[in-house]
């Protein structure tokens, strides 16, 4: 284990009594971020998970790590998991599932509608391919517990047939595992932020299946920093995100051992810049994106980081965050998904999606 982490597990060494398994994490960079800065008006910076070096990184790396060591602990040789078709986390699960020498069977939910050839073909369609997971696509995109139990179902199939299948669930009726990888990941941003004399006014991050959000807040509850953690809802309204927050927060710090101690006030949800809901592109969204590729060669994806960059920028115009203070962006990744929203790109932007090649 790198130097950094141990640091970490020593500050907060309830973690270590939770299974996970090593897939290659590294103490991601934190950037400063100043000439977006200057744009927004705040003093930026971002952790950038984008960086992790599995598979093309993001987020999930961290969850995943947590989700998977109680099957490594039970034998698994299969995973399934499920998420929308351009999902991040099927992505990194399948190549997870690669690096520890297991199967991986995934299940695409058809949250998005967009009959789109680069949605559907491309970004990280093409990578859960390559990666050599078995895909089943499921209708019931809104459905979380229906694809939950749909993805029990096939791991069934697989028991039948003679393997060990570990499924990775996301509903909120499964302990939220994966919020542990970002309990550390608080630790482990407060530590570095010490190290460069920093210390953020506010924490910004993506509230989607809400164990990001959730593990870092309950991370840095658990070892006294009391930063506001503004969640940017990407795929729920505010009146549905908060009381799952509030459950996943409070779910984390029993499995933290009650070090959090966390209260209502803690938690903290924005769905400003969510219209017109998950997956789909607004004008505050592409704006994030386009700012972050021209002030800084920072790339942000359409579903996760470039909402969030936009919801960061709202929170600052509406007085929330105040002109001049320090924020620290938690940069997820995602970067396949632009591929996979060429066509939405192309037109907001005004290239053509369909490049011709030069003779």
């Amino acid at each position: 284990m790198p130097a950094d982490f141990k640091a970490a597990f020593d500050l907060l060494p309830e973690l270590e009594a939770h299974a996970r398994v090593d897939l290659g994490l590294v103490c991601s960079d934190i950037d400063r971020l100043d000439r977006l800065g200057e744009r927004i008006g705040v003093s930026l910076l971002a952790k950038r998970d984008d960086a992790q070096p599995l598979a093309m990184g993001g987020n999930k790396v961290r969850q995943l790590e947590y989700y998977l060591g109680p099957g490594r602990e039970q034998g698994a040789d299969t995973v399934l998991i499920t998420g929308a078709v351009q999902s991040n986390f099927v992505r990194l699960c399948a190549a997870a599932a690669r690096k520890i020498g297991w199967e991986a069977i995934v299940q695409l939910e058809e949250r998005v509608p967009k009959d789109d050839v680069f949605y559907n073909t491309s970004g990280n369609v093409l990578l859960d391919h390559l990666l050599g997971a078995r895909i089943h696509s499921f209708a019931e995109g809104e459905d979380e517990a229906a694809a939950d139990a749909n993805l029990d179902r096939l791991a069934e199939e697989q028991r039948a047939a003679g393997r060990t299948p570990h499924v990775v669930h996301l509903g909120t009726d499964h302990r939220p595992l994966g919020g542990l990888g970002y309990a550390l990941c608080a630790v482990e941003a407060w530590l570095q932020l010490e190290a460069l004399g920093q210390s953020p006014d506010h924490v910004v991050i993506p509230s989607g299946s809400g164990l990001t959000h959730a593990g870092f807040l309950a991370g840095a509850r658990a070892i006294g920093w009391n930063v506001p953690v503004h969640g940017i809802c990407v795929r729920r309204p505010a009146h549905l995100q908060q009381p799952r927050i509030e459950m996943r927060s409070a779910e984390l710090d029993q499995m933290l051992e009650g070090r959090a101690g966390l209260c209502a006030v803690d938690v903290m949800v924005d769905d400003v810049t969510l219209s017109p809901g998950y997956g789909r592109m607004n004008e505050d969204v592409l704006a994030a994106i386009r700012y972050a590729a021209l002030d800084e060669a920072l790339l942000l994806d359409p579903v996760y980081s470039g909402r969030t960059m936009a919801g960061l920028v709202s929170l600052v115009s509406r007085g929330v965050i105040r002109k001049g203070e320090t924020v620290l962006f938690i940069h997820t990744g995602g970067l396949p998904a632009i591929f996979g929203y060429q066509t939405d790109l192309a037109e907001g932007l005004g290239f053509p999606a369909h490049m011709t090649p030069v003779a």
